[in-house]
């Protein structure tokens, strides 16, 4: 390639040495009329863009107003003097053939930047319009337009080289790819990410904004942006995390976007009870029990039996499908599970109707502070690892 083009310099020299200099300076007098010709073509093509961009504005809808703006309309007007110029050329260089090549040669360039720059600038305005969409913007289509534009990019070295040297792009290409293992090696994170971002977008596995849990990484946060290279995550302490995409399609991820849009955030607690706590009620505690409204929904034949951990679990089972802060379209339930050297656990299993975090929160300490107050009333000992309180007292007696 290098010597293709020392050939052609010395070609070029050769010959306009060997110019008359009353060619030559003709040639040289055409310059300012091309330039003139240019620049009145650019501005004339701006200003009838203007009025386009102007009726643009004034239409009811907004994908145009996105994808019509003035970047690509100056890109446009920058690919019209080319254009002009390049139909001229032969005309003005009848005499002049070498003159003739080289200036076709660097129109052809200044064509090619046109054409590269203008598909670049609207593959832009095209991902502006869908991160401007709500119902699009979520999706992580990012790293797709700009593989998009590094194609229209490469494209472009290839056709400027063809040009340069004289050949066809199948040349060029058939030489680029003996090359192809280099290519695959340094482009490997490129490669990798854009079929990451084309499986995390078709599989609608990841969104700008959800939720996203990946212990492996040490993530725990929302995802801010979603490109060909990186995903980014704020972490709820504020940090930062970015992860190549092929990270989160090779590893496993939890996120939390279907939890916010089912309506209902889970709730999985549970109370440690002492078992030596738990006994029959006597008819005088279970009267006081429905004197004070907490048997309210309890069957008659589970009050007889007077188990206070039978009536505690149906009590709250009562309280919890009652709340208007507890989603009653999901699962809502009491249960035991296995008892440990610790306690009989008693868990409490139901979903808040509110998914964002601090009203959750808010939502279920006061829940279980309820449950934690109504275990004493049905006699019910919480257990706790003892503490320096509870050893005290038995080293004084």
């Amino acid at each position: 390639m290098i010597t293709n083009i020392l050939s052609s310099a010395r070609q070029f020299l050769e010959t306009h040495l060997t110019m008359t200099s009353g060619d030559l300076i003709m040639d040289l007098l055409l310059m300012p009329v091309i330039a003139i010709v240019a620049i009145a073509v650019y501005y004339l093509t701006k200003g009838i863009l203007y009025f386009v961009e102007i009726l643009v504005e004034r239409t009811p809808t907004t994908w145009d107003d996105d994808l019509i703006t003035y970047r690509l309309m100056r890109a446009i007007a920058q690919l019209a003097p080319a254009i002009v110029v390049n139909h001229l050329l032969p005309t003005l260089f009848v005499e002049s053939p070498t003159t003739h090549h080289w200036a076709k040669i660097f129109t052809a360039f200044y064509i090619l930047w046109a054409v590269v720059h203008l598909m670049v600038v609207f593959t832009g305005n095209l991902y502006n319009a869908f991160s401007h969409r709500d119902k699009l913007r979520r999706y992580a289509v990012k790293g797709v337009f700009q593989m998009i534009k590094l194609i229209f990019i490469g494209v472009g070295v290839v056709v400027g080289a063809s040009i340069l040297v004289g050949k066809s792009p199948t040349a060029i290409l058939t030489a680029i790819g003996a090359s192809a293992a280099v290519l695959m090696l340094v482009f490997k994170d490129t490669i990798m990410g854009l079929v990451a971002s084309v499986q995390l977008t078709a599989n609608n596995m990841l969104r700008r904004g959800d939720w996203i849990v990946a212990d492996s990484h040490g993530i725990n946060g929302e995802v801010e942006d979603v490109n060909l290279t990186t995903i980014k995550v704020r972490n709820w302490d504020n940090s930062i995390s970015t992860i190549p995409p092929y990270s989160l399609v090779s590893d496993s991820f939890r996120n939390y976007q279907a939890m916010h849009d089912s309506g209902g955030r889970r709730v999985e607690r549970s109370i440690l009870i002492d078992i030596n706590s738990v006994r029959f009620l006597s008819a005088e505690e279970i009267e006081s029990l429905r004197n004070r409204g907490h048997l309210q929904g309890i069957p008659p034949e589970k009050i007889q039996c007077g188990i206070n951990i039978q009536l505690l679990r149906y009590s709250l089972e009562h309280f919890l499908t009652h709340d208007d802060r507890v989603n009653h379209k999901m699962t809502t339930m009491v249960r035991q599970l296995q008892p440990t050297a610790t306690g009989l656990p008693l868990q409490m299993y139901f979903f808040t109707q509110c998914t964002a975090w601090i009203e959750f929160e808010r939502i279920q300490s006061d829940i279980m502070d309820h449950v934690y107050a109504l275990a004493r009333e049905f006699g019910i000992t919480l257990f706790q690892s003892p503490a320096g309180s509870d050893i005290t007292p038995l080293h004084k007696s």
